[in-house]
C-alpha cells in the first residue's frame, strides 16, 4: 500500500501525461510549449474533447455555441441571494453550478464549460456592490470573460493572455480534483456531479489555493532588495514560501514558464506594472538560490501557482477569486476525463487494508 495512492497508475488516458521528471507536461500530443503560445480556450476545448462527445464538434461551432449558452446561462445569476454572496467566490460558484442537470452528452458539457465563465464575474462583480454585466454571445470565452468582470471590452493582449492561462491549466494528469471527476464519473452520476466532485476537491488549500498567498507574500516583501532576508526569516520560522516547490516535478514546473512567458505582451503594452514584474523575478531568484542552499536534496522551483498570481492579477481578477478562475480552466479537463472514465472505465472501487482490532474469540 502506498499513503496517498503515490505512483498506483489509476487509469489509462489519451489526453495528457504530466513527466515530473523531465518537466514536461503534453495534451493530446502537443507540448505545453507550442499549445500555451498558439491555442485558445475554444480549440484546447476542442482538442481535449474530441472524440469523448456523441458527435465531432469544430473550434468554430463550439465558439458559437458557448456564446449563445453563455446568454443563456445568465438567467442563474438572478437566484444569487445574500447568504451565496457571503460564501467565498469558489463556493457560491460550486451553488449555482448544482442548479444545472446532470448528464452526459454535449449539452451538457457546453453548460458546464459555460457556466463558470458566466457565474464567476457575475458573483465578484455583486461581492462588490456592481450590477454583472451580460454575456457578449459574439465574443470568445475568454474576452467575455474579462468584458463581463470589468464591464469593459478587453485588449487583444489581455484576451490573449487569459487565453494562455485557460490552456495552461486545462489539464494535468490524474491530480485530485481529476480523480475525484473520473470516480464520480464511473457511477455514471452525471457530468454535473463530477465538475461538482472536482471544484470541491480544487477548493482545498493542498491542491488549488495558493496563487493568492503569493500576492500577500509579494506585498509583504515589498521591493527586490529585502527578498533574501524576507525569506530567509520566513523559512526559519518554518513557514511554506507560496509558489514554489510541486508533488509531481523534480524541476521547474513548465506551466510557470508558459505564463511568465504570457505576462510579457501586456508588459510591453504598458497593462500591467513593471516595477510588480521586477520585484517578483527578484523574489523567485531569491527564493530558488535559497531552497537549493537549504535543501539540496529536495528540488523545488518555482511552480504554476507564483506566475498564476501575477498575470491574474494584471487581468483584474481579485486574490479571492483565483481558484474559481483556475475551475473556469480546469473544468474541460474535468469533462474529458470524465467522458473518458464513462467511455472506457469501470466503476472505481479500491480496496482498504483493515488496521483495526478484531473481535474477540468466544
Amino acid at each position: 500500500m502506498k499513503n496517498g495512492l503515490e505512483d498506483v497508475i489509476a487509469a489509462e488516458t489519451l489526453l495528457s501525461d504530466v513527466d515530473g521528471e523531465a518537466g514536461r507536461l503534453i495534451i493530446r500530443g502537443i507540448s505545453l510549449d507550442e499549445l500555451a503560445s498558439t491555442a485558445t480556450y475554444e480549440s484546447v476545448a476542442t482538442l481535449l474533447l474530441d472524440g469523448l462527445m456523441e458527435r465531432p464538434v469544430t473550434e468554430t461551432e463550439l465558439r458559437q455555441q458557448l456564446g449563445f449558452m453563455r446568454t443563456q446561462l445568465f438567467a442563474h445569476v438572478r437566484s444569487l441571494d445574500a447568504d451565496l454572496l457571503a460564501l467565498p467566490p469558489v463556493d457560491a460558484l460550486r451553488a449555482l453550478i448544482a442548479r444545472l442537470a446532470d448528464g452526459e452528452d454535449f449539452d451538457a458539457a457546453l453548460r458546464l464549460l459555460a457556466a463558470p465563465a458566466v457565474f464567476l464575474p457575475a458573483i465578484l462583480r455583486l461581492q462588490a456592490g456592481r450590477e454583472p454585466t451580460e454575456p457578449d454571445a459574439t465574443l470568445s470565452q475568454s474576452a467575455d470573460i474579462l468584458r463581463m468582470l470589468t464591464g469593459r471590452r478587453p485588449s487583444a493582449e489581455q484576451t490573449s493572455a487569459l487565453d494562455a492561462y485557460l490552456v495552461t491549466i486545462s489539464d494535468h494528469g490524474l491530480n485530485a480534483s481529476t480523480f475525484a471527476s473520473r470516480v464520480i464519473a464511473s457511477t455514471r452520476a452525471g457530468l454535473t456531479s463530477s465538475v461538482l466532485a472536482a471544484i470541491s476537491a480544487l477548493k482545498g488549500p493542498l491542491h488549488g489555493g495558493a496563487p493568492g498567498p503569493v500576492l500577500d507574500m509579494l506585498d509583504a516583501i515589498g521591493s527586490g532588495e529585502n527578498a533574501r532576508d524576507w525569506l530567509t526569516q520566513a523559512l526559519d520560522r518554518g513557514e511554506r514560501l507560496m509558489g514554489f516547490g510541486h508533488r509531481i516535478y523534480r524541476v521547474r514546473d513548465p506551466r510557470a514558464d508558459a505564463l511568465k512567458q504570457a505576462l510579457r505582451p501586456l508588459v510591453s503594452a504598458g497593462q500591467v506594472d513593471r516595477k510588480r514584474i521586477a520585484l517578483a523575478e527578484s523574489v523567485e531568484q531569491a527564493a530558488v538560490a535559497i531552497l537549493r542552499e537549504r535543501k539540496p536534496d529536495r528540488p523545488l522551483d518555482v511552480n504554476v501557482e507564483f506566475y498564476t498570481a501575477l498575470l491574474l492579477d494584471a487581468l483584474g481578477f481579485p486574490r479571492e477569486s483565483f481558484t474559481g478562475v483556475f475551475a473556469i480552466g480546469r473544468t474541460i479537463g474535468w469533462i474529458a476525463h470524465a467522458r473518458e472514465q464513462a467511455l472506457e472505465g469501470r466503476l472505481i472501487r479500491p480496496r482498504s487494508v483493515y488496521v483495526g482490532p478484531l473481535p474477540r474469540a468466544a
